[in-house]
C-alpha cells in the first residue's frame, strides 16, 4: 500500500466521481481507476460502490476513508516540520472550499495553478464557509472559497460569480412533469431538507432566507450535514432541496432537478483570504482566474476581482 494510493482514494471520495478526481489530482482518469482497484486487490475487500451515481462507499470503504484522511494529515504535519526544521523553501498552499464549488470552477483553478507552479504543494480541503475564516486567521489555510457573506477586518472576501439556485425533487414527486424553471410559490407547504447543519451561519440560512423573503413556509424542515446526504433523502423521497446549478453534476438516481424561476435566487462563490497576502502569491491566482473568465466568460460574471483595493 502506498501513500499515493491513499491520496487518490481521498480524493475520489471527496470528489464522489473518478473523472473530476483525476482533474484535481492532475492525473489520466484510466491510472487513477487503476491505483484504486489495485488498492481494493491488496485489501481484499471493495471500497466503493461503482454501481451508484454519485460513487458511495461500501462499509470497509468508510471505515479506511476515516483512516486514511487521519493518516495523511499526520503524514502532512511530519512532512511540513520537517522541512521547517530542514530550512527547506518548497511552499505549501492550502485551499479550503466548501463541497458545492468542487463542481464548478475550483478544479479548474486547481490545474491552472499546478501548471503554473509545479513545485508548489497545493492541498484542498473541504470546509465550511465559517470553517475558512477561523482558518485562514490561524494560517491553517491560504484561500478559501465558500457561499456566506462574512465581514472581517482581517480577510478579504472577493465575490466571484453569483450561481443560480436549482431545486432537486424526488423523481416520483409530481413536479418532476416540467423541466420549466419553478416559480418559488409552487414550493409552499413541502418539505424541505437543508445543509449544513452545524456552524451557523450557513448555506441553510441563505436558503431559509430566500424562502421566507417570498413568504414561502415549508410542512417541516429536516437538516442534514453535508450536500451528499441531502440529495439521498431527496432521492428517498424525504422532500425537496435548494442546491447551487453546478450541483447537477451530482446525479444520483431518482433526483430530478429544476432551475427556479426568480432571478434573486442565486448562491455566490465568494474567494477569501487574508489581507495581508494580497500581494504575492494572491495575485498571481486573480491572474489565473481571470485567464480562466477568459476561457469561459460564464463562469465568472462579476468585475470584482478587478477592483483594485487600498
Amino acid at each position: 500500500m502506498e501513500v499515493r494510493q491513499l491520496r487518490y482514494f481521498v480524493e475520489v471520495v471527496r470528489q464522489k466521481n473518478f473523472s473530476r478526481a483525476a482533474g484535481i489530482l492532475n492525473i489520466a482518469q484510466p491510472p487513477l481507476s487503476r491505483q484504486i482497484q489495485q488498492l481494493e486487490e491488496e485489501l481484499a475487500v471493495k471500497l466503493i460502490d461503482r454501481t451508484t451515481r454519485p460513487l458511495i462507499l461500501t462499509e470497509a470503504g468508510r471505515f479506511f476513508y476515516q483512516n486514511a484522511v487521519q493518516i495523511l494529515s499526520r503524514l502532512d504535519h511530519i512532512r511540513d516540520q520537517t522541512r521547517k526544521i530542514g530550512g527547506s523553501k518548497r511552499e505549501r498552499f492550502i485551499i479550503g472550499c466548501v463541497a458545492s464549488t468542487l463542481y464548478s470552477g475550483t478544479p479548474d483553478l486547481v490545474r491552472r495553478m499546478r501548471k503554473k507552479w509545479p513545485d508548489l504543494d497545493i492541498d484542498i480541503k473541504e470546509m465550511m464557509s465559517t470553517e475558512q475564516i477561523a482558518a485562514l486567521k490561524e494560517n491553517r489555510i491560504d484561500l478559501g472559497f465558500g457561499r456566506v457573506r462574512f465581514n472581517d477586518p482581517e480577510v478579504e472576501r472577493l465575490t466571484l460569480r453569483e450561481e443560480r439556485l436549482v431545486v432537486a425533487i424526488p423523481m416520483e414527486h409530481p413536479k418532476t412533469s416540467s423541466s420549466d424553471p419553478i416559480p418559488l410559490s409552487e414550493l409552499e407547504g413541502e418539505p424541505f431538507i437543508v445543509y449544513p447543519s452545524a456552524l451557523r451561519p450557513s448555506f441553510a440560512d441563505e436558503i431559509l432566507n430566500l424562502l421566507a423573503e417570498f413568504s414561502i413556509t415549508p410542512s417541516s424542515i429536516e437538516e442534514v450535514r453535508e450536500i451528499q446526504a441531502a440529495l439521498g433523502m431527496v432521492a428517498a423521497g424525504a422532500g425537496l432541496c435548494i442546491v447551487p446549478a453546478s450541483s447537477q453534476r451530482q446525479r444520483p438516481d431518482d433526483v430530478f432537478y429544476r432551475m427556479i424561476e426568480e432571478k434573486q435566487a442565486t448562491s455566490p462563490v465568494i474567494m477569501s483570504y487574508r489581507r495581508a497576502d494580497a500581494d504575492g502569491r494572491i495575485k498571481e491566482v486573480k491572474q489565473l482566474i481571470q485567464e480562466m473568465y477568459a476561457d469561459k466568460p460564464t463562469w465568472l460574471q462579476l468585475s470584482e476581482l478587478w477592483i483594485e483595493r487600498s
